[in-house]
């Protein structure tokens, strides 16, 4: 026999009521912790909304800036590469102009 058998009709139906409240509070309660858990990824997903956004709009911002910027860096490389590649072949013509003399010279002593 169970203990149940011997409570009142009364008794049995209040402990039906009473578990029937504990099962509810323990489905609010995980409803509450779902919908905190739901505004915490809520308000990370805003950050991180923000944090693109800001970044998108710093990205535009400096690609317009480099488009609309003049290189003058390039002018100015490419007027010193011509003047250089001038002065280096002639430095070449002139130090293989004393070598030939020299190798001249000492076959003229041999």
């Amino acid at each position: 026999m169970n203990k149940f058998d011997l409570m009142g009709k009364e008794a049995k139906e209040a402990l039906a009521r009473m578990e029937e409240m504990m099962t509810t509070s323990r489905l609010s309660d995980l409803l509450h912790k779902k919908e905190e858990e739901e505004k915490k990824k809520n308000c990370i997903l805003w950050i991180l909304a923000i944090i693109g956004a800001v970044a998108a709009v710093a990205g535009i911002a400096y690609a317009v800036y480099r488009f609309f910027t003049p290189d003058y860096l390039e002018d100015f490389e490419d007027d010193f590469d011509d003047d250089f590649d001038d002065d280096f072949f002639e430095d070449e013509e002139e130090e293989s102009a004393p070598a030939a003399k020299e190798a001249a010279a000492e076959e003229a002593e041999a």
